[in-house]
């Protein structure tokens, strides 16, 4: 289940840029500079432009109303822009805009996108959220993909040394080097900024007589900067993304740091996670010898993050950790189990890992407590709980899978209240629900890509999705139809989709 392991890193991942920034509040625009899409103009419109950004909404969301304002002032300002830049968005909540919504793989609101050529290239739009950042952050993506660097001012006006520079050093700016460097450039600008110069003199760091094609990747943290002289596409991709993040990522206060923890979090390696109070009196023992762990690790698939408890508040409530458990030394793998060490000492971190990376060490499963008592009419289900109550039951369920934040999630309860008690007389039905947002959802049985999620399981033990309508009728024939013992044969319904999107806000 892939994908629900990246739905898992990028719900963490808003969790904590939430954490850090903040959104002005809604104000009305006099006149609407951002276009407005639909299934009837999209193609149409976005056909005629080389560079076209569209965000996918849905009135309900609350940060799309927050984004609005700032949406619009940016696109007030890149209509006069030298080549015009145009803004557009698309209600992908509107029934018919349902396909779209399904064509670019929508899986929360807002979600940005870049379309280029007229709709050819298709990229993630990874910028800032408030009008100077779209602003910046889109002036860069219509120039060039990377800049010439002739004068020592160029290079000081392009290459900040507080974020990662991708610089290609060429005898000739021509050749399939340069050629493969500048493709590479235009897949990535959206991550980084690149330049390009003849003269390795220019640059502020690393061998001034380089005669032969290289790249140099310049970063504000490690060694500063690497070269790298192999062209081929995709290898040159892994060197510049493995290369941009840091041997231990800092998750601090500072926003400087935020580029670089997106990178992390983006990254398919396995994490490793030390969450501690900065002001702890041996934090200079902590961070000496975990910075030292981290560098016998490198290279081999277990990436490094140390974590203040003032900044990581909301990586702790996702892995359902409490400060006193701090110093805590956690694990993430590829599969998206847990390990997790609490109250950690400087000398058990690096055996510690050891026995992780050997196998030795048990997963970590969230959970909250299993109910002492559980007669509702929907039944509650825990982390502890789901196998007895719902893998290895004998009976039909329906299992909701929802966050209390969730705003679907509270109009579908009393719904799903009148289905359960519609079958209270069935001993072989249960209508159960399970907090996803406070208990580890099983990967390799769930795909969870929002909240709520719903999906039947048989007596016999068959689990699909239930993706139709949310009324109580549907509902209840979709559990008649397809229970073991019925005529038919059980599958995922796809029924009309509901006036709402099925997915709430990540």
């Amino acid at each position: 289940m892939a994908s629900a392991r990246v739905s898992t890193a990028f719900i963490l991942i808003s969790a904590i840029l939430f954490s850090i920034a903040s959104f002005s509040s809604a104000t009305e625009a006099e006149k609407e500079h951002v276009l407005t899409l639909d299934h009837s103009n999209f193609s149409e419109i976005v056909s005629k432009h080389k560079f076209i950004v569209v965000e996918f909404y849905a009135p309900w969301c609350g940060h799309c109303k927050n984004l609005a304002p700032e949406y619009e002032k940016a696109a007030s300002v890149l209509a006069s822009h030298d080549p015009p830049v145009a803004l557009a968005k698309v209600d992908a909540n509107a029934e018919e805009n349902k396909g779209l919504a399904e064509q670019f793989e929508i899986q929360g609101f807002p979600t940005i996108k870049i379309l280029k050529n007229g709709g050819e290239v298709v990229q993630d739009y990874k910028g800032p959220r408030e009008a100077d950042g779209i602003i910046e952050y889109l002036k860069k993506q219509v120039g060039p993909a990377s800049f010439e660097i002739k004068t020592p001012e160029d290079a000081g006006s392009l290459i900040d040394d507080k974020k990662v520079f991708v610089v290609g050093i060429f005898p000739t700016l021509s050749g399939e080097e340069f050629e493969n460097f500048t493709a590479l450039a235009d897949k990535l600008r959206s991550d980084y900024d690149f330049g390009h110069t003849t003269n390795a003199e220019l640059l502020p760091r690393g061998e001034s007589s380089v005669t032969t094609p290289t790249v140099r990747l310049l970063k504000p943290f490690d060694e500063l900067f690497v070269d790298f002289q192999k062209f081929d596409v995709d290898a040159l991709e892994k060197f510049i993304v493995d290369s941009s993040i840091p041997l231990v990522t800092l998750f601090d206060q500072s926003p400087t740091n935020q580029p670089f923890l997106v990178k992390y979090f983006e990254s398919p390696d396995a994490k490793a996670m030390l969450f501690l109070d900065f002001s702890h009196e041996n934090i200079d023992g902590f961070k000496s010898k975990y910075t030292e762990v981290a560098g016998l690790y490198k290279g081999k698939g277990l990436n490094f993050l140390l974590g203040d408890l003032k900044a990581s508040q909301a990586a702790l409530q996702y892995f359902g950790l409490k400060e006193d458990q701090s110093p805590v030394l956690i694990v993430q793998n590829t599969n998206g189990l847990k390990f997790i060490n609490s109250n950690v000492e400087v000398d058990q971190i690096a055996p510690w890992l050891k026995d992780y990376v050997d196998g030795n060490v048990k997963p970590f499963i969230k959970s909250e407590p299993i109910p002492e008592t559980n007669d509702e009419p929907v039944k509650v289900v825990v982390a502890n709980s789901l196998k007895d109550m719902v893998l290895d039951s004998k009976k039909n369920i329906l299992l909701e899978i929802y966050a209390p934040w969730c705003g679907h999630c509270k109009k579908l309860a009393p719904i799903l209240d009148e289905v359960a008690v519609s079958f209270e007389n069935d001993a072989d039905v249960m209508i159960a629900k399970f907090d996803g947002s406070n208990n580890d959802i099983p990967s390799e049985t769930f795909e969870v890509q929002g909240y709520p999620t719903l999906y039947f399981k048989t007596s016999s033990g068959k689990v699909v999705p239930y993706e139709g309508n949310r009324t109580k009728e549907d509902i209840i024939e979709f559990i008649k139809k397809n229970r073991d013992g019925a005529d038919e044969t059980i599958q995922a319904t796809t029924g009309t989709a509901t006036t709402e999107s099925s997915k709430d806000e990540l």
